[in-house]
């Protein structure tokens, strides 16, 4: 399904909604396009828009951050570049037994928490060695140490945005690594 980025009047990114959504919000003058398709275009009986990549809002919106701290697989792989952190393969390294998988640094059985601070991305067979262990105990220690994300960055860099998109979400929150 195509995606169309929406921004906020103040244009910081806000969502990816469907290209049909945003031909609603652009025809009841609730966004205007900022960036478009010229090749492709939507018909309807009295107008013609073209097809749009990005949409900003006339009117700003309050976006809610209570999920900021939600630790989830897809911004946690994200953020480590698909790459365990014990071994350094990258997800298409993997033999197709293997895949990228979530791992405590300190287990939770001995106290670890479920948050940034304490977990990194491992293949399966990384993450089946370190085991229940601590990373003295088994002397695998991450490649990078595990931090909070820039949240908003990971999460519209973990969407697979085109280039246009990419470029205003860099424009407004600093360049993706």
């Amino acid at each position: 399904m195509a995606t169309c980025l929406t921004l906020n009047a103040s244009y910081e990114p806000v969502a990816l909604v469907p290209v049909k959504r945003a031909i609603v919000l652009v025809v009841s003058e609730k966004a205007e396009i900022v960036e478009a398709n010229l090749k492709q275009r939507f018909r309807s009986e009295k107008a013609e828009y073209p097809y749009p990549l990005v949409i900003r809002l006339i009117k700003f919106v309050e976006i809610p951050r209570r999920l900021r701290r939600h630790v989830t697989n897809t911004i946690l792989f994200a953020r480590d570049n698909y790459r365990c952190q014990y071994c350094g393969k990258h997800r298409d390294e993997l033999n197709r037994r293997d895949c990228l998988t979530r791992d405590h640094v300190k287990p939770v059985s001995r106290g670890g928490g479920n948050t940034w601070e304490n977990v990194v991305t491992a293949c399966t067979k990384c993450n089946a060695r370190k085991s229940n262990r601590l990373p003295m105990e088994c002397g695998m220690y991450p490649k990078t140490t595990p931090k909070e994300p820039r949240y908003v960055v990971m999460v519209w860099y973990s969407r697979g945005l085109n280039e246009i998109q990419r470029r205003y979400v860099e424009q407004y929150y600093g360049e993706m690594s």
